[in-house]
């Protein structure tokens, strides 16, 4: 059995029986959205090279849509979720047409300051409900079947949106699309010299990041049955990129770890220090930066090729 078959069969192992050893169900879906999410932004940084610092733009979206259009206008959950991620899908095909223009600092800029000006647009209009959010969103009856109001349905459903997501993903980087990607985050001109058209694979693979962001997003809006502007927020974008780095950039498995381990200590630390888990996110980012540049999952993997060799 190889170690991407391994690392699949202890997720999904992993995953089932989490709720069964006493952790908070509540707490698990709120890391399988994270995770979807640092997944979504690994595909477009670690494969197609592409930093991107507006990703919760499509977050934080996708949750006042699905919030919507579940609570006001009486959508089933599946359909609020699939139509906020291609609301998602579609604001990511608007920022990366504007975005891909431009590369390394100047992308990641245009990016943010779009990112800014969506959060100042959720925080005007009236139905997101400004400040206080769009709250009391109800969970309603997934597919007409599994009642969503039990906690446990609620997180095997979460956990397998987290799974149809994560696959795609994986297929996405192991096809010949991902390999393109992956050439042209390597050597760009060189792509280019071959017959490329890299601006088209940059905005497939923009779109694709933003409607599975969009995904997680809506999922989020579902669980806490409430979409923020905390989710729009740049600190939400910053908060993806510290998971993706710190779990490792470029690896499958690498962001899920890092979601994990950032939620987790969130919520271990918030109770205890308050305001200050802010400052401490921090020095474990400059840390891991200077010390674990590959990242938890890809420093593991450099040890374990280390220690076959």
């Amino acid at each position: 059995m190889n170690r991407t078959a391994l690392g699949f069969g202890l997720l999904i192992v992993g995953g089932a029986i989490a709720p069964w050893l006493g952790i908070y169900p509540t707490f698990l879906m709120k890391c399988w959205c994270f995770a979807l999410f640092a997944c979504a932004f690994n595909l477009l940084l670690g494969y197609a090279g592409l930093l991107s610092f507006g990703h919760a733009a499509f977050f934080g979206a996708a949750g006042y849509i699905a919030g919507h259009s579940i609570k006001v206008w009486g959508w089933a959950p599946e359909a609020g979720i699939l139509a906020a991620a291609l609301f998602a899908g579609a604001l990511g095909w608007l920022f990366g047409s504007l975005a891909i223009r431009r590369a390394g600092i100047y992308f990641a800029m245009i990016t943010l300051a779009l990112a800014q000006m969506t959060y100042f647009v959720w925080l005007q209009m009236r139905f997101t409900g400004g400040e206080d959010g769009l709250q009391g969103v109800p969970r309603g009856t997934f597919l007409g079947v599994i009642d969503l109001t039990d906690s446990m349905n609620l997180y095997y459903v979460v956990f397998a949106i987290f799974l149809g997501g994560f696959f795609l993903i994986y297929r996405t980087i192991h096809s010949p699309f991902g390999q393109v990607l992956k050439s042209i985050r390597e050597n760009e001109p060189r792509a280019i010299s071959l017959g490329y058209d890299v601006a088209r694979y940059k905005l497939v693979a923009f779109v694709l990041s933003a409607t599975l962001a969009g995904l997680a997003g809506a999922t989020k809006a579902v669980v806490f049955q409430l979409a923020s502007l905390t989710d729009a927020h740049w600190h939400t974008s910053g908060e993806v990129v510290l998971m993706t780095l710190l779990g490792g950039l470029g690896t499958v498995f690498g962001p899920v770890v890092g979601a994990f381990v950032v939620i987790g200590l969130q919520n271990q630390l918030a109770d205890k220090v308050g305001s200050w888990v802010q400052v401490i996110m921090g020095v474990i980012f400059v840390v891991c930066v200077l010390a674990f540049r590959r990242g938890i999952v890809g420093e593991a993997m450099a040890l374990f090729r280390k220690q076959r060799a």
